[in-house]
């Protein structure tokens, strides 16, 4: 057995992964983790009872090269006599706002990835589906989370299962038994068994933040700092894993509030006295879980550090001073307390086509150009060379290519918020 294999396989044990009897999907894009984890798995094989089988979705994002990549792992599946489950998600290049709630190709990407995989394991065909995340993988995902900002919960990262539900009971898992190795290591396994692997050209597009990360800052961070650098993030990650699955076992609100979930669909009046009489650790987690806590809300608000900071620090303001939140929400200071409350139970009765006449929305083509009457102004939307742009104003432009047809243009409305 080799050497990468023996390992796995004890943090497959160590971590309960896999079990005998399991029916595991591989999932294999044709990249060299992915290829990797299905050699491994299928060393281990016996050793670990379990039926294998092959995942693979084509995005249509590259075109031939797409195609490619499902027809090498179709040859890999057949040459190890396994099931293959294949399914053809395309992600067009157009009108892309709309496959996900999420901004970006690649989280509409991974959201069509795992309604799959869901799919899989709510038909029984599976019941584990194991992804190739290595620890190179947590490490840059921990970097992009700090650069954008994140709270603990951030910083666990990548986390080693995903468990589906469906019923009320447990459908299926994703497992990611590849978290604590290095991608180097992998690739060496790669190399010493003969493996070809396909290589996805859009990972050496350096315009995408996270193969900057990949290609340029992690390997600096490994030159200046040593590799054991890209490992302490990692373990990192799972203190901050830790630390979250003892919070979320620790509900503050119904202590302060009276809530419970199951019988409002919305937290009562968190008493602000009560409130800053706790640690300021505690003050932030409670109000992350207050905030998160209407049912209605569909946990869809962005819960940012600054949001928690405004809301918190609303409890020094007058009463009747009110915080405006995303999604028709809003804080507002009572005497006592702090109350959340939605635009209807906030906003007092008024005619319903007064609150509108300031409102304003228009659609502009990519190139093209449109009057907006309640700016007095003309706007046009046009594709320029980005040769032409000074250096200083080039991160003002968006790529065209990761855009709808059409913009929507409106004025700015209550709840909205903006962060570059």
């Amino acid at each position: 057995m080799h050497a990468l294999a023996e390992q796995l396989l004890k943090i497959i044990r160590k971590q309960q992964f896999i079990r005998a009897g399991d029916r595991v999907a591989a999932a294999v894009s044709g990249g060299a983790d992915s290829v990797a984890l299905l050699c491994l798995l299928l060393e281990l094989q016996s050793e670990l009872g379990i039926v294998l089988s092959v995942a693979h979705v084509n995005h249509k994002l590259r075109g031939d090269e797409s195609n490619e990549d499902e027809h090498f792992v179709a040859d890999l599946a057949q040459r190890h006599k396994l099931e293959l489950h294949r399914i053809e998600a395309p992600i067009k290049n157009r009108n892309r706002s709309n496959t996900s709630k999420q901004s970006g190709i690649e989280a509409a990407a991974r959201e069509l990835r795992y309604s799959f995989f869901r799919k899989l394991a709510r038909e029984d065909r599976v019941n584990k589906i194991a992804t190739a995340h290595t620890l190179d993988d947590q490490a840059e995902t921990l970097l992009l989370r700090i650069f954008r900002g994140t709270g603990i919960r951030g910083l666990a990262g990548i986390h080693p299962r995903i468990v589906f539900e469906a019923q009320g009971r447990v459908s299926g898992q994703v497992v990611r038994p590849l978290l604590s190795l290095r991608r180097t290591a992998i690739r060496e396994f790669l190399r010493e068994r003969g493996q070809a692997w396909r290589e996805d050209s859009s990972n050496l597009d350096t315009s995408l933040l996270r193969n900057r990360v990949r290609l340029r800052l992690l390997p600096m961070i490994a030159e200046e700092f040593g590799d054991t650098a890209i490992e302490h993030m990692s373990e990192l990650a799972e203190i901050a894993r830790a630390e979250e699955e003892h919070w979320a076992g620790h509900s503050e609100i119904g202590s302060l509030t009276g809530y419970t979930a199951d019988k409002t669909p919305q937290p009562p009046p968190l008493r602000t006295k009560s409130l800053l009489a706790l640690p300021l650790a505690t003050q932030r987690r409670l109000l992350r879980q207050w905030l998160e806590a209407p049912k209605s809300n569909d946990r869809d608000l962005d819960i940012s550090f600054r949001l928690i900071e405004e809301t918190l620090e609303l409890t020094g303001a007058t009463p009747g001073k009110k915080l405006e939140l995303p999604r028709g929400w809003n804080v507002l200071r009572g005497r006592d307390e702090l109350l959340l409350q939605s635009d209807s139970e906030s906003s007092p009765a008024a005619d319903p086509n007064a609150s509108q006449s300031a409102n304003y929305e228009y659609v502009i083509a990519i190139p093209g150009l449109i009057n907006i009457p309640e700016l007095d102004a003309r706007i046009e939307a046009c594709i320029v060379e980005i040769q032409g742009v000074p250096d200083d104003e080039r991160n003002q432009l968006l790529n065209p290519e990761l855009i709808p047809e059409k913009l929507l243009l409106r004025n700015w409305r209550a709840g909205d918020r903006y962060w570059p």
